[in-house]
C-alpha cells in the first residue's frame, strides 16, 4: 500500500545548505522507490491557513518510507534543511485500493451512545 512523506515547511531565506539538500535529496529516496509528487509548487489554502510549502514524496510502502528516513543518506542531509527551515514532517500509510470511506462512518457510528 502506497505511503507518503509529507512536509509541511515554512518559508526560509535562500541559503547554500539549502539548496544542497535540494541537490541531493532525490538520490536519498530513489533507492527506497521513492519519488516526489508535490515539490516547489504553489498551493491554495480552502479552509483555515497553511504559511510556507508542502512537499509530498511517495513511496511504495510505509516500510519504504521509514528506511529512508531513518537511512544514513538521508539523516547525513537533514540538518543541511533543518539548520534553516523550520516545518512538520510526518510519514502516512495511503488507503489501500478500493477504500470505502463508508466503513469508517459505520464503525463511528457503532461506537455512538445509544440514544
Amino acid at each position: 500500500m502506497t505511503a507518503y512523506a509529507i512536509g509541511h515547511l515554512q518559508e526560509a531565506a535562500p541559503h547554500p545548505e539549502i539548496a544542497e539538500y535540494i541537490e541531493r535529496i532525490s538520490g536519498t529516496f530513489e533507492p527506497y522507490g521513492g519519488r516526489f509528487l508535490v515539490h516547489a509548487t504553489r498551493h491554495e489554502a480552502k479552509e483555515g491557513s497553511w504559511p510556507g510549502h508542502v512537499v509530498v514524496i511517495g513511496f511504495p510502502g510505509i516500510a519504504e518510507a521509514r528506511a529512508w528516513w531513518d537511512s544514513p543518506a538521508y539523516q547525513e542531509i537533514a540538518p543541511l534543511r533543518t539548520r534553516h527551515i523550520d516545518g512538520d514532517i510526518i510519514l502516512v500509510p495511503g488507503v489501500p485500493e478500493g477504500y470505502d470511506p463508508a466503513g469508517t462512518a459505520k464503525v463511528m457510528r457503532e461506537a455512538l451512545p445509544a440514544e
